[in-house]
């Protein structure tokens, strides 16, 4: 049986076309060689060492949930995850504080087994303060023995960039841990996020004088992976999604290649061995991977570094590469997924059923005959679709479900614009206009 919270998240979540936040489980299918590529990264960063993966689809095609399924598993093998979506304020480089927010809404929210939802922060910084204080006062140590206890294990992190300022910071915040002030923890719990905007209002509240920048969120990432290993856990993954975002909506170029060049920095320490306990996902287009004038590809290191093997053809797949393009889902896919979002709708329970086998085939061969391939290479609208047949079907018992496919058949999945699309012209370019 199908927890009530878990099934109404899931169905609204379906029938708005995004991707649920919870209960991914009941509805996964195919992509299992892709798992299990990944599967093999996350041992590698168990064991201190780190990947970089691009995950390549259509839109539509299943990317963010591929994303949300390999968080779900990382999960459950006790790694830290933080997910963020990048915005036109919120990249991997900025001049004005764009890759700070990057970076505090990523630690926003950083997810735990305990706390899948995010916001696992404070927990795990308290957690951990408070299995150290523990352990020394266990022995008969005093706040002292507690505070040298703290500086000593945080040492191997002072070789890391801005690591003397991180032990300081979780020191402070045990001092608002003994001292029950709340302002205190806050202040220390807002530095770990990169919420201080100024070194000044850093130093006055904490006495540190550094604070995460602009230019620095990839070291405060390697940072934070080295202290959840320190704290017990297997280490850090960064899933970062709309990497479309940088290709198609950044219009300035050299924005572009700044935002490239700290993907290619990643991508290096990742490939190379230099980082540790950490791994990255980004999704994508493959136009956002590919064109060579806006895209990732762009970036020559990069388009080389990514470059698909020629050898991976007619059928052949290297899931060791650093890009993992989604395969589309088999119609037979695609009928199990709708069967399983049936048994989400009906709560598990058979006798509430209120669509047979035979009408998830004949919703599929009216989806084949109005989409085309599409409908299995793009699954959202499929499933967005079937859920509101399956909410009109509740909503409305006496009406027959031939009769709702029936009429559908001959509609278009979306009504035409009659307005054209008009993309801005890049300042640097030699386009004027472009029409779709």
């Amino acid at each position: 049986m199908i927890p009530l919270r878990e099934r109404n998240a899931i169905i609204q979540s379906l029938a708005a076309g995004v991707v649920p936040g919870i209960g991914l489980q009941h509805f996964q299918v195919g992509r299992n060689d892709e798992v299990q590529a990944l599967v093999g990264d996350l041992e590698s960063i168990a064991q201190g060492g780190a990947a970089c993966r691009f995950i390549i689809g259509r839109f539509g095609s299943g990317k963010t949930f591929f994303l949300n399924l390999l968080r779900t598993v990382a999960l459950q093998k006790k790694f830290v995850v933080v997910q963020a979506d990048i915005t036109t304020e919120r990249r991997l480089h900025g001049s004005t504080g764009q890759a700070r927010s990057l970076y505090c809404e990523l630690l926003r929210n950083l997810s735990t087994r305990s706390r899948p939802e995010g916001g696992a922060l404070p927990n795990l910084v308290e957690r951990w303060v408070g299995d150290v204080d523990h352990e020394v006062r266990e022995t008969g140590g005093s706040d002292d023995d507690v505070r040298r206890a703290l500086f000593q294990r945080l040492k191997p992190l002072q070789d890391l960039v801005s690591g003397f300022d991180f032990a300081n910071v979780v020191a402070k915040y045990f001092d608002g841990f003994l001292s029950h002030n709340e302002s205190l923890q806050q202040a220390a719990l807002r530095w770990l996020r990169g919420e201080f905007s100024t070194k000044t209002e850093a130093r006055q509240e904490l006495g540190v004088r550094t604070i995460v920048e602009d230019d620095s969120i990839y070291d405060y990432l390697k940072l934070m992976a080295a202290f959840v290993r320190m704290a017990g856990f297997a280490g850090l993954l960064v899933n970062i999604d709309e990497l479309v975002v940088l290709s198609h909506r950044l219009n300035n170029s050299t924005a572009r290649n700044n935002n490239y060049e700290a993907i290619l920095r990643i991508v290096n320490d990742c490939l190379q061995g230099r980082a540790s306990g950490i791994g990255f996902l980004f999704a994508g287009t493959p136009e956002c991977l590919e064109d060579r004038r806006r895209g990732v590809f762009s970036y020559e290191a990069l388009a080389t570094r990514l470059a698909p093997n020629r050898f991976a053809a007619d059928g052949h797949r290297d899931l060791n590469s650093p890009v993992v393009r989604l395969e589309s889902l088999t119609p037979e896919d695609c009928y199990v997924l709708l069967h399983k979002i049936r048994e989400v709708f009906d709560g598990g329970d058979p006798t509430t059923r209120l669509l047979p086998d035979e009408g998830i085939i004949r919703y599929l061969e009216i989806c084949q005959q109005r989409m085309g391939a599409a409908y299995f290479q793009t699954p959202r609208d499929t499933v967005k679709d079937f859920v509101g047949l399956l909410q009109v079907l509740q909503q409305n018992p006496t009406t027959s479900w031939n009769l709702l496919l029936d009429t559908k058949q001959s509609e278009p999945l979306s009504p035409p614009s009659s307005d054209p699309v008009v993309l801005a012209p890049e300042p640097d370019d030699d386009l004027t206009t472009f029409r779709l």
